[in-house]
């Protein structure tokens, strides 16, 4: 008997047996969507793998079949759905979840043809279809013409056959009553309205002009080199790719790719979301034309469509796009670039919590591709694979501007030094001093402040209560705008000042320092100076790209900035760097905070300097002497990543151990604790935990202990062997398998990064 393995969207991490009937024998094979009843609902699932097999006699007559085929090919292909299997494998994700992170969108001609046929029933299906926008064109020799109308008819005629089509919505801005005035155009045979699918995604609005490869510094051509060896190797190989920031590491991609494509491959390259801007995609169409497909979270259904079709179809071979282009559908799969590997938003923290960073080495090594990870700060855990022999090391260690150098870094002391003319301790004397060098010599500065709102703590002054969100345990942001509100970064609760919880005063003050509020201390401070901000709010309206493109374009002094301001911006009138507050991630409780703080360091302070002006990186902190800042201010990654290493063998951490968090979170905080406990005691019975080789911690609350109205629980497993840890959580996930409780959510965290 025909026997086909589904993936049904539910969460259960297996999938299910269905009969496949004679007639749809053909078209049922791994990777296509089918539509099967499961229960008494009708869902979209996706057929895993086909195989004759004799059935159980008990299960004979009881096996469903699969009711009707949506793909004529698979939608997932012979490289794509292994791949697939083994990330739901190893984050023991339910593989329905795992299959939908690729799927794509269904066309709906394709749905209401299934609905014609009385096949959908109670499925539900994501639909897309083009969106049309109607076109008014000249018929240029119409066979039996009628009279030409007269008035506007014959005015939009005029205009049509001189210029050229138009969409009818430009035309009814000229002329009020346009749309009747083509309905005579067309009765008589003289003009014609067809539709048009809209154009796509923002990124392809406008031309690029081809550009000319600069020359390469002799470390960029050794770097390809060896890139492109193992490319005509054909065999799987990884790098790590780790140069200064402003080495050309981008340059060095580019080249990569252009070697992959000259083999007929194809390449995907990855970067963090905030690092994907129209001034790196404009690089990429400069170097490839449009033979390039750019995924991001701004693209609507059908625009992710769009991009998925022409990659499946091989229009184009080239992807450039954040977390989820991992799971792009690239034809013969050449080479994968991962764009500033350190950075924490690769973890997808929803959902199936994958490592888009570890994925990628995973799909390469699958598709017997070459990868490449970059960053001027290599993770600790991508510099242990570089030491232990499983990526091979490629340095660039100078800028690729001739002229350019590191930036010099001042340490500004705060317990030593205080406030300057400003009057705000967090805009010290240095800092002041050099902000009115940068502007009397005309060039530009970037500060630093990774704290959005005005304030980031509002007080009450009566009896000294800090107002908190009533939905999460976290202190309400103050903003300025729309008169003065206070708002939760977590959940985005929103609501004015209003009195105290505690004691109903109604005086409170403002503490701390946010960009908001940095902007406008640093406007009053310089009075001509053009002063701009670019955080989350502002990227939310004027757009971060907008902000940019100002600042590029000289017509901001100073820029006032989140870590939105650290990455991915080439900004060579950039001579200052200020950073405000380096202290404020290290006082995170996380193991990683001092890694962290160290990149962001590192990071910001590439923005000086990256033409033939010297930079200049002010940094404000009240620990000079922390690893860190230190090791950061002396440009010194091979000495940091030395010190944090031994600190984590020290200790048992990453990368000398492996950790995997159980999270979970209720409305009830009784019940989430006794959940979490019932984890605990599952995994302290487990063999590799009684025999000491895996360490159980908890449960215990998280350190944001209630989130969007659940309170949440933890229980952290560590230990050296992936294989003993494997076993636990693999107790683990049976147990939350067999949780039916739906007041109570349990995820499993294999290798988190948000320990929060």
């Amino acid at each position: 008997m025909r026997l086909a393995e589904v993936a049904v969207p539910i969460p259960l991490g297996r999938a299910f047996t269905y009969a496949v009937p004679d007639a749809l024998a053909e078209r049922v094979q791994p990777g296509v969507r089918v539509l099967c009843d499961f229960g008494r609902r009708r869902l979209l699932a996706v057929v895993v793998t086909v195989a004759d097999r004799e059935l159980a006699p008990a299960l004979v007559g009881k096996v469903r079949p699969i009711v009707a085929v949506l793909d004529a090919e698979p939608v997932l292909d012979a490289e794509l759905l292994p791949f697939l299997r083994e990330l739901g494998a190893y984050y023991f994700a339910h593989i329905g979840e795992v299959l939908r992170l690729a799927l794509p969108s269904v066309e709906r001609e394709q749905v209401r043809a299934l609905g014609e046929q009385g096949l959908l029933g109670t499925a539900r299906v994501r639909e897309v279809g083009g969106r049309m926008r109607q076109v008014a064109r000249a018929v240029p020799a119409p066979a039996n013409p009628g009279a030409v109308p007269r008035g506007q008819a014959s005015a939009i005629l005029e205009h049509l056959r001189a210029s050229g089509d138009h969409e009818v919505t430009d035309l009814v801005a000229s002329w009020g009553n346009a749309r009747a005035a083509l309905k005579r155009l067309v009765a008589a045979g003289l003009a014609e309205i067809v539709e048009r699918e809209e154009d796509l995604d923002p990124f392809f609005a406008n031309a690029v002009p081809r550009d000319v490869p600069p020359e390469a510094t002799p470390e960029q051509d050794t770097a390809v080199a060896a890139i492109t060896a193992a490319l005509d190797a054909g065999a799987a190989r990884g790098f790590l790719l780790h140069g200064v920031t402003g080495s050309g590491k981008t340059e060095v991609y580019l080249r990569a790719i252009a070697a992959c494509r000259a083999a007929s491959r194809g390449a995907l390259v990855l970067v963090p979301e905030i690092a994907l801007t129209p001034q790196l995609v404009s690089r990429f169409r400069a170097r490839f034309g449009d033979d390039l497909a750019v995924i991001h979270s701004g693209l609507t259904d059908r625009e992710r469509h769009a991009m998925w079709q022409r990659l499946r179809g091989g229009q184009v071979h080239v992807a450039i796009g954040a977390r989820s282009a991992l799971f792009a559908p690239v034809t013969r799969l050449g080479l994968v670039v991962v764009d500033e590997e350190h950075d924490g938003s690769f973890k997808q923290e929803e959902g199936t919590r994958y490592h888009a960073r570890d994925m990628a080495l995973l799909r390469a090594h699958r598709a017997g591709a070459v990868s490449v990870l970059g960053s001027a700060t290599p993770s600790l855990e991508t510099e242990a694979l570089a030491r232990a022999g499983r990526l091979g090391r490629l340095v660039l260690p100078g800028r690729a501007h001739r002229a350019a150098v590191l930036p010099r870094v001042e340490l500004v002391d705060l317990k030593r030094i205080g406030a300057g003319p400003s009057g705000h301790k967090l805009l010290s004397l240095p800092l002041h001093r050099a902000l009115e060098r940068t502007l009397a010599a005309g060039e530009q500065a970037i500060l630093f402040l990774n704290r959005r709102g005005f304030a980031p703590a509002v007080l009450c002054e009566s009896c000294g209560a800090i107002a908190e969100c009533p939905a999460c345990a976290v202190a309400l942001t103050f903003h300025r705008p729309r008169g003065g509100r206070v708002r939760c970064h977590y959940c985005d609760y929103d609501s004015s000042v209003g009195s105290c919880a505690k004691c109903g005063s109604a005086r409170f003050s403002l503490e701390g320092l946010g960009t908001e509020r940095l902007e406008e201390t640093v406007a009053q401070a310089f009075p001509t100076a053009r002063v701009a901000r670019l955080d989350r709010d502002v990227a939310a309206g004027e757009g971060a790209e907008a902000v940019i493109a100002r600042m590029r374009a000289g017509e901001i002094d100073v820029l006032v900035g989140t870590q939105m301001v650290t990455k991915g911006h080439d900004l060579p009138r950039v001579t200052l760097v200020g950073v405000v507050n380096a202290d404020s991630s290290l006082a995170l409780p996380e193991f990683r905070a001092a890694e962290r703080t160290f990149q962001l360091l590192v990071q910001v302070a590439g923005r000086a300097g990256r033409a033939d002006r010297p930079g200049l990186v002010i940094v404000q902190t009240r620990d000079p002497e922390h690893p860190a800042v230190a090791f950061a201010a002396r440009h010194d990654v091979v000495g940091f990543i030395e010190r944090e290493l031994a600190d984590r063998q020290e200790l048992g951490y990453p990368p000398f151990a492996r950790l995997a968090l159980v999270r979970v979170e209720a409305m009830d905080e009784a019940l989430a604790a006794d959940t979490a406990r019932a984890f605990a005691d599952r995994a302290a019975a487990t063999e590799p935990v009684v025999s000491g080789d895996i360490d159980v911690q908890g449960p215990a609350p998280a350190p944001l202990a209630r989130l969007r109205g659940r309170y949440r629980f933890r229980v952290q497993l560590r230990g050296a062997d992936r294989a003993r840890l494997r076993l636990v959580l693999a107790a683990l996930a049976r147990l939350r398998d067999e949780l039916h409780d739906r007041r109570v959510r349990v995820t499993l965290d294999v290798d988190p990064v948000q320990m929060m």
